[in-house]
């Protein structure tokens, strides 16, 4: 706080509040410092840098994408004029699977829009060697994505343009927030001017029309706080994470197989349950204790109103079981023992017990321990 005071302070003292300030302006090089990125630009938020991507590459038609996403990569497509085409997802990633992609490819598809979901790549390679092969623009949903590389790239590097959200639920974030990143300059000036309403010049407009991409003071101030410390947030969620699996090894869940030759960043800690049932039973018990957690991402987009009817069935069915565990810096490792504690004993004892024909439901809450494969875990 007193870090962002200070920066308040000295935006009042400016009285320069927005449209490109000396803030902006310092967060835009720090990043590119810090990300190893040429070109990038800070907007508004995640979603508007999806529709300014599309907008930028001139994309009309059919966009393949995936169902498996928040809302924003979807609704970005149709509110662009463009058709949201879905494939399916690969059972064990739980990204777009490039295999799928190749069938859904017509005459009149111009681009393929992936989520890197929970901040784990895309097959990228293969992503890019099909949009090649058909003269498709790549754009990636990779608002998850901070400090997660790829290559020893960050992942932001990849793609006609990558984007990213900055918002407060972000490992790195500027309360309101995203970014658009591209390796060509001339986009990168599209881009900086369809930001700006189509301003090239004080007087002059760019060809195409622009929107209010920008951001502000305030919110470049709350960047420049976090990302002194952003090591630090990498390495507690790390920890937090492994600790995570440690308590949960043996619990009928699985986790997203990573992609080879990245580092991840831990943005989120996904687990797919079993069955739904459990996944339910075991959200119904934790918020009871006033622990909650998010069905990222759930329904698949290919239930929104405004999309065509396609079958998904590994899509559907995981958006089912996928549950998002709690995972903040200041998290407490006896909390999260906590939350793994109660879903050990919704696994163990989710069955009532039949006694003389009379069904009772087990209460643990006062044991100390609880007994599981021979192991007591405190």
């Amino acid at each position: 706080m007193e870090d962002f005071n200070r920066y308040i302070s000295s935006i009042w003292e400016r009285q320069w509040l927005s449209n490109n300030g000396p803030l902006v302006n310092e967060l835009e090089t720090k990043l590119q410092e810090y990300l190893r990125i040429k070109h990038l630009l800070f907007v508004s938020n995640g979603t508007i840098a999806l529709q300014m991507a599309i907008k930028a590459l001139d994309i009309h038609g059919e966009v393949i994408t995936t169902a498996f996403s928040y809302v924003a990569t979807t609704s970005s497509i149709a509110w662009e004029g463009c058709i949201p085409i879905f494939v399916d997802i690969d059972p064990e990633t739980f990204n777009i699977d490039p295999a799928k992609i190749e069938a859904a490819i017509t005459p009149k598809t111009k681009a393929i829009l992936a989520t890197h979901t929970f901040g784990n790549p895309c097959d990228i390679d293969a992503i890019q060697a099909i949009a090649d092969q058909h003269k498709l623009k790549v754009i990636y949903d990779a608002a998850h994505c901070f400090g997660t590389t790829y290559k020893n790239k960050s992942v932001f590097a990849y793609g006609d343009i990558s984007t990213a959200s900055f918002h407060a639920t972000k490992l790195f974030h500027t309360i309101e927030g995203g970014a658009v990143f591209t390796k060509d300059p001339y986009l990168l000036k599209t881009l900086a001017c369809m930001r700006n309403f189509g301003h090239n010049g004080l007087e002059t407009f760019d060809k195409r029309p622009g929107i209010n991409g920008k951001n502000c003071e305030f919110h470049a101030a709350m960047g420049l706080c976090n990302l002194e410390h952003i090591e630090e947030i990498l390495e507690r969620r790390r920890t937090l994470s492994y600790h995570y699996y440690k308590r949960l090894k043996n619990f009928k869940v699985s986790f997203p197989k990573l992609n080879d030759n990245m580092d991840y960043n831990f943005a989120y800690f996904p687990v797919l349950f079993e069955t739904e049932e459990l996944l339910l039973q075991c959200m119904k018990r934790l918020e009871g204790s006033k622990i909650y957690c998010r069905r990222y991402f759930y329904p698949a987009l290919s239930a929104l109103p405004y999309v065509l009817k396609t079958k998904l069935p590994i899509c559907e069915d995981v958006s089912k079981r996928m549950l998002c565990l709690p995972l903040y810096h200041t998290l407490k490792t006896s909390d999260l023992d906590l939350i793994c504690r109660i879903l050990w004993r919704v696994q163990n004892y989710q069955e009532p017990v039949v006694i003389k024909k009379r069904k009772v439901n087990i209460d643990l809450g006062n044991h100390q321990h609880i007994p599981i494969n021979g192991h007591s875990f405190p």
